[in-house]
């Protein structure tokens, strides 16, 4: 049964109007979402230079790793616009290509940041040594924890999109997925210039 669209010269996940519903929800959230991680930015501004006696940020960040990090999911933002390319032209092979390479550099940007944690504990850095690294550990971990949520979310999406195709419903799930992935990039290029280059200046 084809689904109901209410004007198909629109983009496919705006011809559904449940799915132009769900699109305006959900920027309500990312509202929160930009509340929430502002609230963790603002602790640790506070709560940067209370080190007590422990490692400060230029002795325990690997630069070189962060770039990679970034470089990573930045790549990982242009391949989920890719994947709305391939939605409009209603390429169903060309989607899931995508989004399957989306996910794997965010995975590989989860792998890299969860040996930065292992590096940091190695060197005597814990959530426990200072009220710096119990910010920057939140932080840090609050953001991947929402790549790891995206990532899950992503898989669902594509086992919807092999069974159904690309509707109008599957359309408008897939653009708010998009938007989600957006929004952590653009958290973590906050992340990038406040906590580490600004913890190496």
């Amino acid at each position: 049964m084809s689904e109901k669209t209410t004007n198909p010269s629109l983009p496919i996940e705006y011809q559904s109007e449940q799915a132009r519903m769900n699109i305006l929800g959900f920027w309500i959230f990312l509202a929160a979402e930009i509340i929430l991680f502002a609230t963790l930015f603002a602790v640790f501004g506070v709560l940067k230079d209370r080190t007590a006696g422990g490692p400060v940020g230029e002795e325990i960040f690997v630069m070189k790793d962060v770039v990679i990090q970034t470089l990573l999911l930045l790549t990982s933002s242009f391949t989920a616009g890719l994947v709305i390319f391939e939605m409009r032209r209603n390429n169903k092979k060309g989607l899931l290509l995508w989004t399957v390479i989306t996910l794997l550099l965010g995975g590989g940007f989860l792998f890299m940041e969860i040996n930065e944690f292992i590096h940091y504990v190695s060197v005597g850095a814990t959530m426990q040594t200072s009220a710096f690294l119990s910010s920057l550990f939140v932080l840090l971990g609050t953001h991947g924890a929402h790549v790891t949520l995206g990532i899950g979310w992503a898989i669902l999406l594509i086992m919807q999109v092999l069974k159904r195709g690309i509707t109008p419903t599957t359309a408008g799930k897939v653009h708010i997925w998009t938007l989600y992935w957006h929004f952590l990039d653009v958290v973590w290029i906050f992340i990038f210039t406040f906590v580490y280059i600004a913890g190496v200046l």
